[in-house]
């Protein structure tokens, strides 16, 4: 329904009772009800991590790819929506940056500026991409961090640069997941499979902690397969946006 109002209107069977306006109806004699619409002029700034990590392949792409994907559907989604996108794509250096801000089609300059990007075989420099952020908003926004959910990057790097980036933002990691774990996790054909589940089993429990972690944190994680990463992360953005979160 969302948080901002709207206009008045005539009750009808089936709304909501507290949403009527008693006031105004007693003045037209009638129930009339108030009606809402999601908040406009919004800040969201997406993070695409370049880096190493995001150079590795997950399902039939790599992990740049899904989170790609995920920075085009969120910008034509809240853009849509009436909200100011920013995208920065970062490793040890801010690598583009686009903005939705007076460009009639926002997909489309996002596009434009990523299309000479790939990953680079390099360590994000999370400092650096935290105060890239701090620089593009100084207002309060959602900040989507679309990044690896590996181990020693989050609890070394990301973490220390979180509490700069709450001060300001609401902030949600996002990550694939790999489509071969579970498949991996559950074969016990033989020895060797026996040691490629342990080890995958690991790896999920691992992802799990670090998700806990984050929310310790105040940070939503958002995780998904690589094709799905994309609603899941569109999905979290309507769920925020609808209840008056950003």
């Amino acid at each position: 329904m969302g948080t901002e109002f709207d206009s008045l209107r005539d009750y009808v069977d089936g709304d909501d009772v507290r949403s009527i306006d008693w006031r105004a109806s007693a003045r037209a004699q009638n129930l009339v009800v108030r009606t809402w619409r999601p908040e406009r002029d919004r800040r969201v700034i997406i993070v695409v991590d370049s880096s190493r990590l995001s150079a590795r392949r997950c399902g039939t792409g790599t992990v740049f790819d899904a989170a790609l994907e995920s920075a085009l559907l969120l910008t034509a989604l809240a853009a849509g929506a009436g909200d100011r996108v920013d995208v920065i794509v970062a490793d040890a250096r801010v690598r583009a940056q686009a903005s939705s801000h007076r460009v009639k089609d926002p997909v489309h300059e996002l596009s434009v500026a990523l299309t000479p990007v790939f990953p680079e075989l390099l360590s994000a420099d999370w400092e650096q991409i935290a105060s890239a952020v701090i620089r593009t908003s100084r207002q309060h926004a959602l900040v989507v961090l679309l990044t690896a959910l590996d181990e020693g990057t989050v609890a070394d790097e990301i973490l220390p640069v979180l509490p700069s980036l709450l001060a300001r933002h609401r902030v949600v990691v996002a990550s694939v997941t790999d489509p071969d774990l579970e498949a991996m996790a559950a074969d016990r054909s033989d020895v060797d499979a026996v040691h490629a589940a342990a080890a995958a089993e690991a790896q999920r429990l691992a992802e799990a902690s670090l998700q806990a972690r984050l929310r310790q944190s105040s940070v939503e994680s958002v995780t998904a397969l690589p094709e799905a990463l994309p609603g899941a992360v569109a999905d979290l953005y309507i769920r925020l946006k609808a209840t008056g979160k950003l």
